[in-house]
């Protein structure tokens, strides 16, 4: 039976401290007066968490619209907690490294794992890199993409690094592969509570001897959970310990199991260029390794095509050297090019693509 959220585990430690409910509530109050920027907003959550209500106000990434305050139940956050948990072999007393904003729903849940699943946590500050003891073993921790890239060499004493908030570049996965973490990408949202399903990037650390098996290629669900897609073959999720509705994405992916689908592209990116569709997010893929700059692909309308492939280049230059499409099909190619000094972001780091855009012409 899962424990309820008013429910503090007796091996939680927060900064190698132990507390009980009402403790934590004194150290929330402390941090929100007391604390740095970062921590009065740890602050904050757990003194929302301990407030006796059963919800909880969450703020969406707003990478695909306008932000949006949502409520989740926190016996909900719990049941996502424990999938995670199982999922990972997570045990109390295991260590845990925080270092995500807690502002967002992935900040919050690191907390919610820690006190549910009975975790040590240590709070950093959500800086692009990390600062913390390189010399201290973790079992666990969440990163956004920008962070593993910047530590990449100092984290072989962590034993699980889950990594989302935006797309993990085949440099970053070239990056990784002899590392001894074991490194996860996630898929999920805020309305899935973090992650519903996971896919390993890296090689798995092995006994002398062994034979390391290759990176997935699909993600895998977490358990409790039940996948399907709708007739736009956007991603339909079923998780009813997590969401009393099913939560229809506006993400295409291809079914390869009951259990694992591969992710395609956001239909609202879809480029419908001279009847057939290019999914910019696979494109992306295909010039990773080959433009230096941050970039993205998107489309404009267009006379004949009735859309266009275009490339956004963060750049004072919109100039590009003719190979960097040498891996594209004919009509992969970007029929234009456009720069703009600094993308776009929301306030979580994410590119508005739209919004670049504009500012780019």
């Amino acid at each position: 039976m899962a424990p309820k959220y008013d429910k503090i585990h007796n091996r939680f430690k927060l900064n190698e401290n132990t507390y009980c409910f009402e403790e934590l509530k004194e150290v929330g109050y402390s941090l929100v007066k007391e604390g740095l920027p970062y921590e009065k907003i740890i602050g904050d959550f757990l003194i929302d968490w301990l407030d006796g209500k059963d919800y909880i106000l969450a703020q969406t990434s707003g990478s695909t619209g306008k932000p949006k305050t949502i409520k989740l139940k926190k016996q909900a956050m719990v049941h996502s907690a424990i999938a995670t948990g199982d999922f990972f072999n997570l045990k109390p007393g295991d260590t845990a490294l925080h270092c995500l904003p807690c502002k967002y729903i992935a900040g919050k849940m690191m907390l919610v794992r820690a006190m549910i699943l009975g975790l040590e946590i240590d709070l950093v500050e959500p800086t692009s890199q990390p600062i913390f003891d390189y010399e201290r073993k973790y079992d666990f921790s969440a990163m956004v993409p920008l962070q593993l890239e910047k530590i990449t060499t100092y984290c072989n004493n962590i034993k699980t690094i889950i990594v989302g908030g935006s797309s993990v570049s085949s440099k970053l996965k070239d990056a990784i592969q002899d590392i001894k973490t074991n490194v996860f990408e996630t898929y999920g949202m805020t309305e899935t509570i973090t992650h519903i399903a996971v896919k390993k990037l890296n090689n798995w650390s092995t006994q002398e001897g062994e034979t390391k098996p290759s990176a997935d290629t699909y993600f895998k669900i977490l358990p409790n959970i039940t996948i399907t897609q709708d007739e736009r073959n956007c991603l339909v999720i079923d998780a009813p310990k997590i969401s009393e509705t099913k939560i229809i994405t506006n993400d295409v992916v291809k079914m390869h199991s009951k259990t694992s689908f591969e992710w395609l592209g956001r239909i609202d990116n879809v480029i419908n260029s001279g009847g057939i569709k290019f999914f910019p997010e696979q494109l992306e893929a295909k010039l990773q390794s080959k433009i230096a700059n941050r970039f993205f692909i998107t489309k404009e309308a267009d006379e004949k095509l009735g859309e266009c492939i275009v490339l956004i280049l963060e750049s004072k230059t919109n100039t590009v050297d003719a190979s960097v499409f040498s891996e594209l099909e004919k009509f992969e190619i970007p029929k234009k090019i456009y720069s703009v000094e600094k993308f776009t972001e929301s306030e979580n780091g994410k590119i508005l693509r739209q919004e670049t855009l504009k500012n780019s012409k």
